[in-house]
């Protein structure tokens, strides 16, 4: 993995039959794993309300995930900045940075993370809209980064400690927006894979350098379940796919075993839709995610693939980043 970077992107998945206690030691455990297979970074998401995710205040996760691993840099991907104010933000990350000195990402996102009414428990949508997002974000900047007379700083971030700066997305906007601030980027491809090439683009010919960055840097991240052999593999995706299926049909459930799955009645009507959402989902055995992974490479010409894992047994989820730190991704 000397040119091309492997990081990761997790949950903290609680799957069914599962606590919220023990999905943030599988994260612990997992990242102890991916720092020992050669992984650059590993990020966590900021969700509220949602039973089935246990990654919900990232600052707190980041730095236990610090504490516990040597070599991996450590972030949110991302803290969603409308729910908080930014000079927190930065008081937060600094501090981490701190402690942490190198390690430390942290990317910014829009979205609210979690449905209307569980956000609005969070910070209330008045305060959240009260002005453009942004705003939000050239203030954050300005707490990273304070100006020597500014009336009010962010104290931790003073000496250099300073997070490794990301905006998040998932359309041309947010590539545009990134490019035109100069931030790094980082594109979902596992929530919109279509606009992926056309972001990357936006994104580059948008870019002006900045004191965050002073070329063009991104990341892709891509949802992948990796095993021994094809058959495997969709063995193991059978769950994600009924979540999926039950989340289109207005019911939400916590990602069920593979055997739950496979034993599913699904309806003729029911494989159909699940086909046309497949593609967010790179499954296969080795050579199968190989070319697919290869394939998003020279779509968008990215130098890291952030890999998240939606399977059921975290010895199965292990295996599959063993399995893609393997790949020969990289085309001669």
């Amino acid at each position: 993995m000397d040119g091309l970077r492997l990081s990761v992107l997790d949950t903290s998945p609680i799957v069914r039959g599962s606590t919220p206690g023990r999905a943030l030691r599988d994260t612990v455990d997992l990242a102890k794993l991916t720092d020992a297979l050669g992984y650059h970074r590993y990020w966590v998401p900021e969700h509220h309300g949602m039973r089935g995710v246990a990654s919900s205040a990232p600052a707190v996760l980041v730095g236990h995930l610090a504490n516990a691993t040597r070599r991996l840099r450590v972030g949110a991907g991302g803290v969603l900045l409308p729910n908080h104010a930014p000079i927190v933000v930065a008081e937060q990350f600094g501090t981490l940075a701190a402690l942490h000195p190198g390690r430390i990402d942290l990317g910014i996102g829009r979205a609210p993370g979690g449905a209307p009414h569980a956000v609005a428990v969070v910070r209330p949508e008045r305060e959240r809209t009260a002005k453009p997002f942004e705003q939000q974000l050239d203030e954050l900047r300005s707490f990273l980064h304070p100006e020597e007379d500014a009336p009010v700083k962010a104290i931790p971030v003073l000496g250099g400690n300073v997070p490794d700066l990301w905006l998040l997305g998932s359309s041309a906007a947010s590539a545009e927006l990134a490019g035109t601030l100069g931030l790094s980027y980082a594109f979902a491809h596992h929530l919109n894979p279509g606009e992926a090439g056309g972001a990357m683009r936006a994104y580059r010919d948008s870019f002006r350098p900045s004191e965050y960055a002073s070329t063009p840097r991104t990341l892709v991240s891509v949802s992948v379940i990796a095993a021994e052999t094809d058959d495997r593999a969709e063995w193991l995706a059978g769950p994600t796919r009924l979540k999926v299926l039950s989340r289109l049909r207005g019911k939400r459930i916590q990602l069920p075993s593979p055997e739950e799955a496979a034993t599913y009645p699904y309806t003729d009507e029911d494989r159909a839709t699940i086909a046309t959402r497949s593609a967010r989902v790179l499954t296969g055995g080795p050579e199968t995610v190989t070319a697919l992974l290869r394939q998003i490479l020279t779509e968008t010409g990215t130098g890291e693939l952030m890999v998240t894992t939606p399977v059921h047994h975290h010895t199965d989820r292990c295996r599959s980043y063993e399995i893609v730190a393997t790949l020969p991704l990289e085309q001669q």
